[in-house]
């Protein structure tokens, strides 16, 4: 009886012991599983943290090399609208050029500005003319680009075009062409003057006539009655200024005599105003009309 109850003890005590082991093996596979849990789900996280690290740094260098490509694209652009603009903008200019000529010959075409349009441009004819005489004409051939230039011309030598042509004709072409005709008119009428003295007053002259070919510059000797005895009178005549017709020194001296009476040198001086005055022919005109009495009413 005694043997059967301490069996019975034991096995109680057998299971007891078996049970608790088996507790503590359970719940150190719990405790082993829940140490894992957060190792592993640290590991997880560690990847995930540099995976997105990488995914931001693919990211930068995607938006990096987009700014660029738009930055180029945009100035590509840029470039390409401004040079079409400044394509558009210098054939307008020159269009308006051509216009601006066209409109200045049209408007002075009484004046003696005339022309026609060509493939380079325009052709203009500059026709002189002094006291209601036409002279001679002289044609100045522009192209129509930029810079505007000239292509060919007909006007002497002696004319400062290129120094005309530097001053106006990029910046002001109605300005280059009417400079251009007060040379070419101023030219032609001293030349004129000169051709007349020659022509229809020789018989006053007891010499050659003198000139250069702008003809700013005249000497001759001359008498107010070619028939009488009077003493001849040598003058000079300078134009200084190369765009007026009159001239703007004169000299006038006695040829052969020391000492003249006073009327003489009163007619010595009024000569030079005459000269200074009225042009060339007229002053001889007047000479032919009088005689030795010279016309004071010549003189304002």
């Amino acid at each position: 009886m005694e043997r059967a109850n301490t069996l019975h003890q034991d096995g109680e005590s057998k299971g007891g012991v078996l049970a608790h082991l088996e507790r503590l093996e359970a719940q150190e596979n719990r405790c082993h599983k829940q140490s894992k849990e957060p190792q592993k789900e640290q590991a997880v996280e560690n990847a995930l943290g540099t995976e997105i690290h990488k995914l931001r740094r693919l990211r930068d260098k995607l938006r990096a090399e987009l700014k660029q490509r738009r930055a180029r694209v945009k100035a590509s652009t840029a470039n390409a609208e401004s040079n079409q603009t400044m394509e558009i903008s210098e054939q307008e200019v020159l269009e308006r050029k051509q216009e601006n000529v066209k409109a200045i010959l049209q408007a002075y075409r009484f004046t003696g500005l005339s022309g026609k349009q060509t493939s380079r441009g325009v052709c203009v004819c500059i026709s002189t003319a002094f006291e209601g005489n036409l002279l001679d004409s002289y044609f100045v051939d522009l192209v129509i680009q930029k810079p505007l230039r000239i292509h060919h011309h007909s006007v002497p030598v002696f004319i400062p075009l290129e120094e005309i042509a530097a001053k106006y004709l990029q910046t002001n072409i109605q300005h280059f062409l009417f400079s251009l005709c007060e040379y070419l008119n101023a030219y032609s009428g001293r030349k004129y003057q000169a051709d007349q003295l020659q022509s229809d007053f020789a018989a006053f002259l007891t010499g050659p006539l003198q000139r250069n070919a702008l003809c700013n510059l005249l000497s001759f000797t001359y008498k107010v009655d070619p028939k009488g005895q009077s003493f001849p009178f040598c003058a000079r005549l300078l134009y200084k200024d190369l765009t007026v017709t009159l001239p703007t020194d004169v000299t006038i001296t006695y040829q052969g005599t020391e000492a003249l009476s006073t009327s003489w040198e009163e007619q010595r001086a009024s000569h030079e105003t005459l000269f200074c005055m009225k042009p060339l022919h007229q002053v001889f005109a007047s000479f032919a009309r009088k005689g030795e009495k010279l016309d004071m009413s010549l003189i304002p």
